[in-house]
């Protein structure tokens, strides 16, 4: 299996899968000296992690990362930084009724049709148990992107068709794990929580939204042509398990203006750094970063498992029914916003090496 590597210079390959020891990352590339903070990282992995909230599902993992290699005395040693999370809650019967089907909207046809051969136990290396191992690389990719004063902020701000109805400059982002659906507009969040339990009690499943704002990104980071900042941010969350659409800077509404009203005018400010009065280019033009807040959308579909019976077929081509089992997110979206988190600052930290190299 290829693909299972991110990155040119800030180099992440995840291993394993969701019912099997546990699940793993490598870091090649990571700088020496920088001083990791290993509970800064068991916090990201928290809140990730499945059973800390009731409209998550109720797998009990702790999620606690054993770091195996790559530091000394605290701090980075240039060579591979490796880290294993052990599964400790599959149950892997749960998915005993389902060996020889097909799930639909699952990867369990398509893993098939590749391989010919798949781990149905929570769809193997497709279950969304994966970015467990993503999220602890981009804890350590943040504590990098730190030192130059980066900072990535993701939050829900839809579920179904109730939304914040704001802009992000208008949030108070400080907020966001206030509650457990991370919203931190509390009156949506309130409305959004109250949804998906409503959901869940249905035996259905919800979609929705989460928007990333990343502030401190200097001009310069991103290349022009097949690597543009924006294009891997897009291929990076677009990776993301149920992830079905991303958008950056004023997206698909964009397409509704003149150019003489899109366009973002640019001015020196008292500093002398060069600004643009307004931001509907999200902060990246011609793929490279201008230096102000880089900004997108990220759509989630519903959870495909339900608990309800749908209509599929077996490895024979028979016409089956399979039936939902086992324990489930009503929602992703709580979850998802810490694995946009790191998606995103694995795509900055490779291109903030990239960018030493830039020029003399």
């Amino acid at each position: 299996m290829s693909g299972n590597t991110h990155g040119t210079l800030f180099r992440v390959t995840t291993f394993g899968e969701s019912h099997g020891v546990g699940l793993g990352v490598t870091i090649d590339g990571c700088p020496a000296g920088l001083e990791l903070d290993l509970e800064a990282i068991q916090r990201e992995m928290a809140r990730r992690r499945p059973g800390q909230s009731r409209i998550v599902t109720q797998r009990k993992e702790e999620d606690g990362v054993q770091l195996l290699s790559g530091t000394f005395e605290g701090k980075t040693t240039g060579t591979p930084i490796g880290m294993v999370i052990y599964n400790q809650d599959q149950r892997s019967k749960d998915y005993s009724h389902i060996y020889d089907k097909f799930r639909p909207s699952h990867a369990d046809y398509t893993f098939a049709a590749k391989y010919g051969h798949r781990d149905y136990r929570g769809g193997g290396r497709s279950s969304a148990r994966e970015t467990a191992a993503r999220v602890a690389a981009g804890a350590v990719a943040r504590q990098l992107l730190a030192r130059y004063g980066i900072t990535i902020s993701s939050y829900v701000d839809q579920v179904g068709d109730i939304t914040t109805g704001k802009t992000h400059g208008e949030l108070d982002l400080s907020l966001i794990d206030s509650n457990d659906v991370r919203c931190p507009d509390p009156e949506a969040a309130a409305r959004m929580e109250e949804e998906i339990l409503a959901v869940r009690k249905a035996g259905d499943t919800i979609g929705g939204v989460v928007k990333c704002v990343i502030s401190g990104v200097p001009a310069g980071w991103g290349e022009p042509v097949f690597d543009k900042l924006h294009a891997d941010l897009g291929k990076a969350i677009l990776s993301i398990n149920a992830c079905k659409g991303f958008e950056y800077g004023s997206g698909f509404s964009g397409v509704t203006l003149r150019g003489s009203a899109h366009n973002d005018a640019f001015y020196t400010d008292a500093d002398g750094k060069v600004r643009t009065r307004t931001n509907r280019s999200g902060g990246i033009q011609g793929g490279i970063s201008n230096g102000e807040d880089i900004y997108f959308r990220a759509a989630f579909k519903p959870v495909a498992t339900i608990i309800s019976d749908q209509e599929s077929v077996n490895e024979a081509g028979e016409s089956v029914t399979v039936v939902g089992k086992g324990r489930h997110d009503p929602c992703v979206l709580p979850r998802a916003v810490p694995i946009v988190d790191a998606m995103a600052a694995l795509v900055l930290a490779d291109h903030c090496l990239r960018a030493r190299n830039n020029k003399l």
